[in-house]
């Protein structure tokens, strides 16, 4: 995971680099600069504690959900643009489909956990065509690879479903891992990937973009620590989802003796944080740029 956010974010910089505005100022004008705006239809997906095994890879396509979003980017120079987005999907994550062949899963099995969050996203990024185009949008290249990187914030509520009365229950309320303060719903993260973009016609072109989103929470799940003392746990919703949701605690077997002992591990130890992708088509509209006749005196 250190080594994908590091090797594209080089790619990045080494890619802005190349393409100096400076550079391109001299022979792109104010008048080849143009906005766009873009409508997406998105699946949003997530890795952390609830996955179902360990790799950076595991994805539940059953746990893909749709998302929508709406931006406007702004040409800058012949490979240079900014995009600003809001966008809204739902990640999810349970434990039940934990995977038999990794020698981990049955402890995930066992911790039972379920969640589903809605995750409301702000983000600014820029973005690099790896083909420059130095002519106005009437002359852009029919496809356009492109990479990006930038910055996001983003409002996400985590909730479990309560077997005993089939509803879901907000869990940052509840300090599930006996937390002195609840975690925060709202979160900073660094959005960065690629995609290709496709002339439709004069006005409208299609993309298909991948972005990973780097957070610095491990709370996305509501599990990144250890199980917590009983006595910190003082509602029924809060002991349910910070214990009792546990399958050898409901069953009675001793095959996981002592496994929600305080102190023990409830999430990935290493102070990982949680991370969300969003895979993404986008129909974009130019706003066609309005061009001053030259003047005469």
């Amino acid at each position: 995971m250190k080594n994908i956010f590091t090797y594209s974010t080089a790619v990045v910089l080494g890619l802005a680099l190349v393409a100096t505005p400076e550079a391109d100022a001299q022979q792109f004008s104010k008048r080849k600069q143009y906005n766009s705006i873009g409508f997406s239809l998105n699946a949003m997906n997530y890795f952390g504690d609830l996955t179902p095994v360990t790799s950076f890879t595991s994805l539940r396509l059953g746990a893909t959900r749709v998302g929508a979003g709406v931006s406007i980017t702004r040409r800058f120079y012949p490979r240079l643009s900014g995009r600003f987005g809001l966008s809204y999907g739902r990640i999810s994550g349970d434990d039940s489909f934990a995977n038999d062949q990794d020698p981990d899963a049955r402890f995930r099995n066992n911790r039972n956990m379920n969640f589903r969050n809605d995750v409301l996203e702000a983000s600014a990024v820029a973005i690099i065509d790896l083909i420059e185009n130095r002519n106005n949008y009437l002359k852009r290249p029919d496809f356009v690879p492109y990479v990006f990187a930038g910055v996001a914030g983003f409002y996400h509520n985590p909730q479990g479903l309560d077997s005993r009365t089939g509803n879901y229950v907000d869990l940052q309320p509840l300090r599930t891992e006996g937390q002195a303060t609840a975690y925060g719903k709202t979160q900073f993260s660094i959005p960065f990937g690629g995609g290709i973009r496709y002339r439709i016609n004069r006005n409208f072109d299609a993309s298909l973009e991948i972005g990973w989103r780097k957070t610095f929470t491990d709370y996305l799940d509501d599990v990144g620590g250890k199980y917590a003392d009983p006595s910190k746990l003082t509602t029924d919703a809060s002991a349910y989802f910070g214990r009792g949701i546990t399958k050898s605690l409901k069953d009675g077997t001793g095959t996981f003796n002592g496994f929600t002992n305080p102190g023990e591990a409830r999430g990935d130890t290493g102070n990982k944080t949680d991370w969300y992708i969003v895979t993404g088509v986008t129909l974009n509209y130019i706003l066609t740029p309005r061009i001053k006749n030259p003047k005469f005196r």
